[in-house]
């Protein structure tokens, strides 16, 4: 006879979360790279402590399995664009594609408002392909680049590019998330769009303000900035020419117009980059094989793309901008999301996730409690869970029937989901998009996190529009 599944009590189903919060807040204290190993070894003790309290309560360790397997399942095509990632950046560089990313950047681009361009240009991108991931991994490396050029704090800076980033992101009909909140809901896509409008241009515009304000203290503050010797570096050791922008441009076209996925999109990115660097770097390309003694040009962008690659021009400031990890540089992250998807798989299995949801339903008694405690619960699932998709569907299943009883259309709960779940997986270190961004941009999640004011509004933008009642849309009952 089989045994019944007991459901967990509230202290065992958050005592997984107590352990791996006071890992993570001991390994940022004493590991100087927390995403080196410890965080994960983390995420595995909590995943193991987990899986022994519902062994306790009945749970197969077939169904712990089971769901582990599924839900690292679910990510493998982020895993495998993280590492498509890592390559892009290693043929861009060698290419010269982001050198002269940022050689034209910093002519083009001044402190006073480059903050603010930075936001339009990556919400711009971002809105055009539907991708955070790739907007941040192409345009959004290069702003970087070009704000350490500048001399400006690089989590301002890579706050700024998330900022942009996540808006399209959220608003784009090609982003998944913006596929995925309204099906939960139970919603169209466009009426979903429209009705995150009210919303999220209002976090837009705040955002634009608040780097503007930031833009010109930096000009009335820094002394006037020399990147000369920048551009000097670049030329020392590339070709430059605008032809290397036509890069970066021939994908966004093929994402935008051609529709096509981002694995092969950026696959097509990585190649396209080893072709211009045949073409536009042949000297680079024989200094860097006499200088690795390398056999040959294939063993030398089998490293770029693969692996750590140092392109040397004699300035230490450029040295460092042109850096790159390869696709193994990505492998940590990787290991960081195969870890956190292993833990929130545990804790979905054994039903600790949905008995801790259970408990926010305690503070809803009006509209206002009930889109709070919504995305409450989206933000603590990004927190626990370590992933955006399942901070939107589970919570999203949850709410929807309050939802219903309480008489509000789908879109209410859609918004919710989108305001919350999506914009806040960055901000949380050992969530995918959080580990994956900051491993990226090259930047920690702390120190860009006080700066991504658009992500930081969204939530508190949406319970402000609830609070006095603007456009919440409610079913009508039939008389």
């Amino acid at each position: 006879m089989k045994t019944q599944t007991k459901v967990p009590s509230l202290i065992q189903a958050i005592l997984p979360l107590i352990v791996l919060i006071a890992l993570l807040s001991f390994n940022v204290s004493y590991f100087d790279d927390p995403l080196g190993g410890s965080n994960q070894i983390a995420l595995i003790i909590a995943a193991s402590i987990c899986s022994i309290l519902a062994l306790f309560n009945h749970v197969s360790w077939h169904e712990i399995q089971r769901k582990i397997l599924q839900t690292i399942n679910s990510a493998m095509t982020a895993i495998l664009i993280l590492l498509l990632i890592g390559s892009l950046s290693g043929s861009w560089m060698l290419s010269g594609v982001i050198p002269a990313m940022i050689y034209y950047g910093v002519d083009i681009m001044h402190p006073s408002y480059f903050l603010v361009a930075s936001v339009v240009l990556c919400a711009i991108v971002s809105l055009a392909t539907g991708s955070s991931w790739s907007t941040i991994a192409t345009v959004g490396v290069a702003i970087v680049g070009v704000g350490n050029a500048f001399g400006l704090h690089q989590g301002l800076v890579a706050g700024a590019v998330i900022s942009g980033a996540y808006f399209g992101d959220k608003m784009s009909p090609l982003s998944d998330t913006t596929n995925l909140a309204p099906t939960i809901a139970g919603t169209d896509l466009f009426t979903h769009i429209r009705y995150m409008v009210y919303t999220t241009f209002p976090t837009l515009i705040l955002t634009l303000i608040i780097f503007g304000i930031i833009g010109l203290y930096q000009l009335n503050t820094d002394t006037a900035i020399d990147t000369g010797f920048i551009k000097k570096g670049l030329e020392s050791s590339f070709h430059i020419t605008p032809w290397l922008l036509s890069v970066p441009v021939l994908l966004i076209i093929i994402i935008i117009i051609k529709k096509v996925p981002p694995i092969p999109a950026m696959l097509g990115g990585v190649v396209l980059g080893v072709i211009f660097a045949l073409i536009f770097q042949p000297d680079l390309l024989d200094q860097l094989i006499a200088q690795e003694k390398f056999h040959n040009t294939y063993q030398l962008i089998v490293q770029a793309v693969g692996s750590r690659m140092t392109l040397s021009t004699g300035v230490s400031e450029v040295d460092e901008l042109l850096t790159t990890g390869g696709m193994e540089g990505m492998l940590d992250t990787v290991w960081l999301i195969i870890a956190a998807l292993t833990f929130g798989g545990v804790m979905e299995a054994s039903g600790s996730l949905k008995r801790v949801g259970e408990a926010f339903m305690h503070f809803i008694y009006n509209d206002t409690s009930l889109v709070s405690t919504t995305i409450l619960t989206c933000i603590f699932f990004n927190i626990t869970a370590c992933d955006q998709y399942l901070s939107i569907v589970v919570p999203g299943k949850m709410m929807q029937k309050i939802y219903e009883q309480r008489g509000l259309k789908p879109e209410v709960l859609s918004r919710a989901l989108e305001d919350s779940a999506t914009v806040t997986s960055v901000l949380v270190p050992w969530n995918t998009c959080g580990a994956t961004q900051s491993r990226v941009l090259g930047v920690p999640t702390i120190e860009y996190l006080p700066y991504c004011f658009f992500n930081l509004i969204s939530p508190l933008m949406n319970i402000f529009i609830t609070i006095i009642h603007y456009k919440i849309r409610r079913i009508k009952v039939k008389a």
